[in-house]
């Protein structure tokens, strides 16, 4: 049996798969960017509706899911990504989101949040004794936030909002591909 890297899920060798949540009112620069750097990076990236169907973000840019939440094994994934904007109000009233991060952080998997995201996390218990960073529009529900563009801690990934997209999607890159393909990812969109 070959051994599970780092609490990551996949074999080695095996591509990185990430889960990306989206409900209405998502921050558009938030999803397109880092999903977009990690699929230049090599990695899968499934965008799913957690209501079914086209989801509209916050500036009225449409996107046509890749699957319906309902459709989707959580699980298999390596990462969960929670992108920001209004609908984060959202998905904290429905809990699945904040469930599902809890689920996989339990199995020793990462999760990614971004701008108001970390309410997610805050919401799921994960951000108790961690280092992480959000939009300054929630910091007073957060206790602790710190003033960083981009925080890893452990499995918890956090940034600030749609100006740290780049930096968000690149670490992420980083972290499931290798500091040698986000480096060539950011050389390749010159940043």
């Amino acid at each position: 049996m070959l051994a599970r890297s780092a609490g990551w899920g996949s074999l080695p060798g095996m591509k990185k798969r990430v889960l990306c949540l989206l409900v209405d009112g998502f921050e558009e620069t938030e999803v397109v960017t880092p999903v977009n750097l990690m699929r230049r990076g090599g990695i899968e990236v499934v965008m799913a509706s957690l209501h079914g169907g086209v989801v509209e973000g916050r500036g009225g840019i449409r996107i046509e899911p890749d699957e319906d939440f309902a459709e989707c094994e959580p699980l298999t994934f390596d990462l969960l990504y929670l992108p920001g904007g209004p609908g984060v109000m959202e998905l904290r009233q429905d809990g699945r989101a904040a469930a599902l991060a809890g689920e996989f952080h339990a199995a020793g998997k990462a999760v990614a949040a971004i701008c108001a995201a970390p309410l997610l996390l805050h919401d799921a218990g994960l951000l108790n004794q961690r280092r992480f960073t959000a939009h300054f529009s929630v910091h007073g529900e957060l206790p602790g936030v710190v003033d960083e563009r981009v925080v890893e801690d452990g499995l918890i990934l956090t940034s600030r909002g749609p100006g740290t997209a780049v930096d968000f999607g690149l670490a992420l890159v980083g972290r499931l591909a290798g500091a040698a393909v986000a480096r060539e990812v950011a050389a390749g969109i010159m940043a």
